[in-house]
Formats: structure tokens, sequence, C-alpha cells
């Protein structure tokens, strides 16, 4: 975790969509909560123009964030998002607390290397399906990493990769595969183009 990530909040005392509503557009603030540990939950606001900043990045949904609340701070995983569904507007913010002995589950974005290059897409001419982009994980706040590569170099046509061949990181476990076998999903599959490669025509060819 290269990065840091954090914010100045502040709390609010009004709950409820009229007040959500006037922090929003008066203010240019974003509602949003803190909740889990063993504290209560906390009402807070945060500027819209700063967490929008921080939301281009992409390390940003799986770093731990640092909240800066008055002269207090606490460490969070933003765990939920409501957009505005025409307008580039965050209308609510869920944060979750994290605690340094206590392991959290949470999404990790998947990062597809090698995909042109690969045995599947360069000799055997298929194309590359992303059947997963993100990875339920638990680990501790410490191992929490920013992405997870899935190197396809070596697939080929008909072939997937699961969610038990990824390279995990240290310390970091499936939610999936915890569920049992069953539950191990395939993450990138290369299908043959549509009319097959030069080696089904071939084999084709032959069996006739």
């Amino acid at each position: 975790m290269s990065e840091a990530f954090v914010l100045d909040a502040q709390l609010r005392d009004l709950s409820g969509k009229g007040a959500s509503r006037r922090l929003r557009r008066e203010q240019g603030l974003v509602p949003a909560i803190i909740y889990g540990g063993d504290q209560d939950p906390l009402q807070i606001s945060l500027a819209h123009k700063d967490l929008m900043k921080q939301l281009e990045n992409e390390a940003f949904y799986s770093h731990i964030v640092t909240l800066n609340i008055g002269s207090e701070s606490q460490q969070v995983i933003l765990k939920d998002l409501q957009r505005h569904p025409a307008k580039p507007l965050v209308l609510h913010a869920d944060f979750q607390r994290v605690s340094s002995d206590h392991k959290l589950h949470t999404k990790v974005p998947l990062h597809f290397i090698n995909e042109d290059s690969s045995i599947g897409v360069k000799q055997q001419g298929g194309v590359v399906t992303h059947n997963i982009t993100e990875l339920d994980i638990t680990c501790l706040p410490a191992d929490l990493p920013e992405f997870i590569e899935v190197d396809v170099a070596q697939l080929e046509v008909g072939h997937s990769l699961h969610i038990s061949e990824l390279a995990l990181p240290k310390g970091v476990s499936s939610v999936d595969l915890a569920h049992g076998g069953d539950h191990d999903l395939a993450v990138v599959t290369i299908s043959k183009t549509r009319g097959g490669s030069t080696a089904d025509s071939e084999e084709t060819a032959e069996e006739e």
C-alpha cells in the first residue's frame, strides 16, 4: 500500500433525506456514515470535491483511508457509494472501521496482464473474456493489496483461469474458495472467434 489517502470530515447532527439534500445543495458536502468495530456509527459529511478527486484513483476503492474528524482520526475502508443516476455526483458514502488485528472483508480489483501476447490470443486467434473483474477477499489491513494480477500468458483457447489458480498475496484469502470447490469461479476465459481459429479449421479438415 504505497499511497496514503486522507480526507477531512465533520460530524453532522441531522439525518434524513431533507437534511442530506441541503448538505449537498447548499454546502457542497456528501453525507456519509462510519460503522463497525466496537464503536457506535458516526454520521459525517465530506467535501464533495475532495471525495471526487480521491475516487479518480482506482486504489482508493481498496485502500485504507484516514478520516480526520476534528482532533481525531479513524482508519476505514470504503464499503459503498450511492451515485446520482444521471449526474457526476456522489449522494452518500459508507465507510467501515478497520482494526490492525482484525481481518477485514472487502473487494479488490483484478488487473489482467499479457492478454495480447497470450497463447490463446496471439497464436490461436482467441478472444479474452473477463468473467470477474474484482475479487472478494479477507485479510488483515496490513496485507490489503491494491489489486491482484491475473497473468493469462499461458492460457489457451477453450480454457479458463479459476480463482484457485490466482497467485494471491501473502495473508490474503478468497472468500469464494472458503465456501468450497463449487465456488471456484472462472475468472477469465479465452474463447475462439466466430468461425474458429486456423488451428481449429485444420483439425476439422483432418477429421473429415
